[in-house]
């Protein structure tokens, strides 16, 4: 039994632009198995009357998403997220492969006792396929081999306090010991960090946006870097990744580090690259993460470091909590939770900014599908439409506008600081490994359909 897809714009590899084309997909073992260089039309699903037919006419027809940077929190804090909704968000906007944070979840991912106990939650409510990263946190390096061994993508560690007991943040002196049990594996950084000169946090108005970011400078993202890079040169088999870039003047470093070979990738966030710090109305902690959202100067600097390659990948970094954990009422952004919710949203986002910009859909396709992929191993497998990967498609139209609703969020807590904005691109049909996984001509987008994704 095959999946037939066929359009007048299908994205291959190594075009910025869609072209005919039809992809045939083996549904015994979900993966492409030709790709063909012509549109055949809607006659031949007439004449074949094959279920499995699909004729996209002139929509597009993309290779699914890879967000490598997302927090489901389950087991442990599914009221604020879980691996139902997550990944049903996910599908809404095209995204058919996600990795998971090991914090938030409740046992987080640091041992191989955890990661099993994390794959029990997942069977069985997946829409996506979901892969994991492991946490790295001090005296855990004795768990990275097994961790490794038991199918974590790579490890993630925080250089600043994280506010969460079960993930402490490690120290210099941690890192040593951590990436000297990493060869050929990945460590990825929350790059921010205090030192003995960084500036003391002040608490003058709460509700102050200005005073939230001056709390969180582009020093602390700065002086985390100047540390990676230091060590990278002690560990050269260590891939390090730099998370959820925000300060802009952390590029010079990443850029000599990248000149001089070292195995560096670096990722930012659609809210980085969609919003500015003057836009944000005091108050609204909606819009509080960590790094913080930015100047839109240094937005400007970011989209320029994505197009010369400084940047590699684009993600969410979807971190939602419960709505009161926000305090939208007091307005604290000292206090509020931080975490921008965004899943299924991300592809309107970066084609909406994008179009200004003259972005092709080539390039997003590279930073939000081919790259993510790259990152998390899945390169053979994930985020191009090619003979041999997965049955991962997405058939899209890119002009429709919409104004983001909570009609739009299929996440659990229905909140986010892109409520209200004006977007375009609109997602008809994701397919996981050839199976349907949304289509958005039904109720709900789900409607009579069952979660096929895997676990990596």
């Amino acid at each position: 039994m095959f999946l037939t897809v066929t359009s007048r714009n299908i994205l291959l590899p190594d075009f910025d632009l869609p072209r005919p084309a039809t992809i045939n997909v083996d549904l015994r073992t979900g993966k492409i198995i030709e790709v063909r260089l012509e549109y055949i039309g809607d006659e031949a699903c007439k004449k074949s009357g094959d279920l499995h037919f699909v004729d996209a006419g002139d929509k597009v027809v993309l290779p699914g998403l890879v967000d490598a940077h997302v927090h489901l929190e389950e087991p442990g804090n599914q009221d604020w997220e879980g691996f139902w909704t997550g990944t049903q968000a996910a599908a809404a906007g095209g995204v058919t492969a996600l990795i998971d944070m090991p914090v938030d979840s409740s046992p987080p991912t640091t041992t191989p006792r955890n990661l099993d106990i994390k794959r029990r939650s997942a069977r069985g409510q997946c829409w996506v396929d979901v892969g994991f990263w492991g946490g790295a946190i001090p005296q855990n390096q004795a768990e990275l081999g097994p961790l490794l061994s038991a199918g974590v993508r790579g490890f993630k560690c925080f250089l600043i306090d994280t506010g969460i007991e079960e993930f402490p943040c490690v120290s210099e002196s941690d890192l040593h010991t951590h990436m000297s049990h990493l060869e050929n594996s990945t460590m990825i950084f929350h790059a921010e960090m205090q030192t003995a000169s960084s500036p003391a946090p002040h608490r003058l108005n709460p509700r102050s946006y200005q005073e939230f970011l001056s709390s969180r400078p582009k020093k602390l993202e700065v002086d985390a870097i100047t540390l990676i890079t230091r060590i990278q040169a002690m560990y050269p088999s260590v891939s390090c990744h730099i998370a959820h870039l925000s300060a802009a003047a952390a590029l010079p470093i990443i850029r000599a580090a990248k000149d001089r070979g070292s195995k560096l990738s670096v990722e930012t966030c659609f809210h980085y690259l969609c919003l500015s710090a003057e836009d944000i109305p005091d108050g609204a902690t909606e819009y509080k993460c960590t790094p913080p959202i930015r100047e839109d100067s240094n937005r400007n600097l970011l989209w320029d470091a994505l197009v010369n390659g400084t940047i590699d990948c684009v993600i969410s970094d979807h971190s939602p909590c419960l709505i009161e954990m926000k305090g939208l009422e007091r307005g604290d952004f000292m206090e509020a939770w931080g975490g921008v919710s965004s899943l299924g949203l991300g592809l309107s986002l970066l084609w909406t900014e994008g179009r200004k910009r003259g972005i092709s859909l080539g390039q997003i396709i590279r930073w939000m599908s081919i790259k993510n992929a790259e990152l998390a191993g899945l390169s053979g497998t994930k985020g191009q439409l090619k003979v041999g990967h997965d049955g991962d498609l997405v058939i899209w139209d890119p002009e429709p506008a919409f104004k983001v609703s909570k009609e739009h969020l299929y996440f659990k807590n229905k909140f986010t600081p892109y409520e209200g904005m004006t977007l375009r691109g609109f997602v008809h049909k994701t397919f996981v490994r050839g199976r349907l996984a949304y289509d958005s001509a039904l109720q709900g987008g789900f409607t009579g359909l069952r979660p096929s994704g895997e676990l990596l």
